[in-house]
C-alpha cells in the first residue's frame, strides 16, 4: 500500500455555520466510505494557516485517492492538493542503491 497525504481548504461558501460543518464533514466521510472502501485512514488533523485539513491515508490503487479528492472536492466545497509519501528509511534506502 502506498501513503497519500490530501492536503484541504474550505471554500468559503462551504458552511455558513459550523454546526452546519460537522453535518457537511459527515456526509463527506460516509460517502468516502461506501465508494472508496480500498482506501485506509490513518489520521486527519485540522491545522491553521494555509490548509485547514490534512488526511493521511493509504490505498494501493491510485484511483481510489484520486476518487476520494474528487468527492472532498464536490461534496466537502474544497479545493486538494495530494501527495504521494514515502517512508523516511525506505526513501534513505533507495538513495543508497
Amino acid at each position: 500500500m502506498n501513503t497519500y497525504i490530501i492536503l484541504s481548504r474550505f471554500s468559503p461558501e462551504a458552511f455558513d455555520d459550523p454546526k452546519h460543518f460537522v453535518q457537511l464533514a459527515d456526509q463527506v466521510s460516509k460517502k468516502i466510505r461506501s465508494e472508496c472502501p480500498g482506501v485506509e485512514w490513518n489520521g486527519s488533523y485540522a491545522t491553521l494557516f494555509r490548509f485547514d485539513v490534512i488526511d493521511i491515508v493509504e490505498a494501493s490503487d491510485p484511483k481510489q485517492i484520486a476518487k476520494v479528492a474528487m468527492i472532498i472536492r464536490a461534496l466537502g466545497h474544497s479545493t486538494t492538493e495530494t501527495l504521494l509519501g514515502t517512508p523516511w528509511k525506505e526513501f534513505l534506502d533507495g538513495l543508497k542503491k
